[in-house]
């Protein structure tokens, strides 16, 4: 099921669109009384994202050792690609509109937790278009990666989320 080379683009447009509207139709309605509504689906993204996050390298793994072809890679195709579009695209995109409006409007984008916060979520941005790019390629049968790589890979996610996790909880500094 090959896409032409146009469509990926116009959705990543779309998708940053979407994402450029909700964000500042966010910090224009500023809703504080919403605090805790806007924090719950907050961790609810985030928890989504992760799930996606942790999930399709570990899809790598099988696919890398997957015949090119075969039924079983070409499931994985599929499994990829919805994972990513269906789940880890928006899970990510609702992550970052409603945490930076949090750490704009409860914060003010100061102290040095929060930066050290926002590092890692870039990073962990980061692996995630590496991840999305890794789709492309075994959608293209282009993977030239083993599967070793993607076990290391697989843990890179869990370290930034450990990381993150006590910064905003334990707020060290």
């Amino acid at each position: 099921m090959a896409e032409t080379t146009g469509k990926p683009a116009i959705r990543a447009v779309i998708a940053l669109a979407i994402f450029a509207v909700a964000t500042a139709l966010l910090f224009w309605l500023n809703p504080v009384g919403l605090y805790p509504w806007i924090k719950a689906f907050h961790v609810i993204a985030v928890i989504s994202w992760m799930a996606g996050m942790l999930y399709l390298p570990r899809l790598f793994v099988y696919h890398a050792e997957a015949e090119i072809g075969s039924e079983k890679s070409e499931t994985f195709k599929v499994m990829e690609r919805r994972l990513l579009r269906a789940i880890i695209n928006p899970a990510m995109m609702v992550s970052w509109v409603l945490g930076l409006w949090m750490a704009w409007s409860m914060f003010g984008f100061s102290g040095g937790w929060l930066h050290a916060k926002l590092t890692a979520v870039v990073a962990l941005s980061a692996i995630h278009g590496y991840l999305s790019a890794s789709v492309r390629r075994f959608a293209e049968d282009k993977n030239v990666k083993n599967s070793r790589h993607w076990r290391i890979i697989n843990e890179v996610p869990t370290v930034l989320m450990v990381a993150i996790v006590i910064l905003v909880i334990v707020k060290p500094f």
